[in-house]
């Protein structure tokens, strides 16, 4: 009897132990040397929150924002982001068994400086936004993974009000809609969320919207922008301002419903918001800060979608470009560009508050995180 029981419990650890370790963490970087590393692939250990390395890429300069395939196999790339004149997306396929991570294909960017990538539920389209280019570009994607070359690619002109930007279109980031009919694009020069409806039937997918922009507030530079898991809230945070606005959403139609700062009313100056996730259970809203603070705010997400501030965690590091959230709900992983530092923290479901577990990595100008259980 004593040795079933010993066999039963040491099972019971063999299978924690194995679901601990089928969580993948990829990193982007901006490497400046092709000949150095600039794509990282980590494993999560999801008891103790340690990352530890299983592959690398190099031959490729600036792979600054990752985005995954729904069904995890394939990795998609901005690369030769922030390079003059250029800019490309590149496909990689993951292998979880073997932990490798191969070069598929790249296809020009169709604008300079790539920043953001999103991939379709159907796993057939991939659209790129191309921030100094001020433009967005659709591929279509074959079942290897493979990016053919651009479908659609919309070039965007008109600039906002901010002295410290040009006056031009920056689109920085891609958002589809909860049903993938639509797809969001904040124009950070713009002062816009521009919309286009997405047929993913047709050849050229992005149809102009009945609604085909929402103004934001002049010169606050709209940036990364998320929807709520229920479908019927959607919030923008604003990098020049150090705002989010939420909005009401329905059928790609955006209505405003509160605007609130990501930082302390002390923060004056020199500060830029970053990036914005939702918790899994959408109770609780999360947005970077850098420059002076170098923070996440947490925010509770009120029945009406409004939200309310409720604490402030440091990022232990400089320059928050990004973070992730995994599907779990129990870590949220941040990047620290310039001080070149990743920290996992566990996520208290109740309180939304955050604590560091596990061991700081260092990454060299790390510059985005992804993260999928396999």
């Amino acid at each position: 009897m004593k040795r079933k029981t010993s066999i039963l419990i040491i099972s019971f650890f063999a299978c924690i132990n194995l679901y601990s370790q089928n969580s993948y963490v990829f990193f982007g970087s901006f490497n400046q040397d092709k000949s150095t590393e600039g794509i990282y692939v980590y494993q999560l250990d999801t008891i103790s929150g340690n990352l530890t390395k299983v592959t690398t890429v190099k031959n490729f300069l600036n792979p600054s924002y990752l985005t995954l395939s729904p069904n995890g196999k394939y990795l998609y790339a901005c690369t030769e982001s922030k390079t003059p004149n250029a800019g490309s997306v590149s496909s990689f396929e993951f292998n979880p068994q073997n932990k490798t991570l191969t070069f598929i294909n790249s296809q020009k960017s169709g604008g300079e400086n790539p920043v953001y990538l999103t991939v379709h539920k159907n796993g057939k389209w991939l659209v790129n936004g191309n921030y100094t280019g001020g433009s967005v570009s659709v591929y279509p994607l074959s079942d290897d993974g493979k990016i053919n070359p651009i479908a659609q690619n919309f070039q965007f002109t008109e600039g906002g009000i901010n002295e410290e930007r040009p006056n031009l279109s920056h689109i920085h980031s891609t958002v589809f809609s909860p049903n993938f009919d639509y797809i969001f694009l904040p124009d950070l020069g713009a002062d816009k969320i521009r919309c286009f409806q997405f047929d993913s039937s047709k050849n050229e997918p992005l149809q102009i919207a009945e609604n085909p922009f929402t103004k934001t507030t002049p010169g606050s530079g709209p940036r990364h922008f998320t929807f709520h898991p229920n479908g019927k809230f959607a919030y923008c945070i604003e990098e020049l301002s150090g705002t989010i606005d939420a909005y009401k959403y329905e059928n790609g139609k955006l209505d405003g419903i509160q605007r609130i700062n990501t930082h302390p009313e002390k923060v004056k100056e020199n500060f830029q918001s970053a990036d914005i996730h939702i918790s899994p259970d959408g109770r609780f809203l999360y947005a970077s800060n850098r420059g002076e603070e170098n923070n996440i705010a947490i925010f509770s997400i009120e029945n009406n979608g409004t939200l309310k501030s409720i604490g402030y965690q440091s990022t232990l590091g400089n320059h928050s470009r990004t973070f992730a959230i995994d599907e779990t709900g129990k870590f949220l992983i941040v990047t620290n560009s310039i001080s070149g530092n990743v920290f996992v923290f566990k996520r208290n479901s109740k309180t939304g508050m955050l604590k560091k577990v596990g061991k700081e990595l260092k990454i060299k100008s790390v510059s985005c995180v992804q993260i999928k259980k396999y």
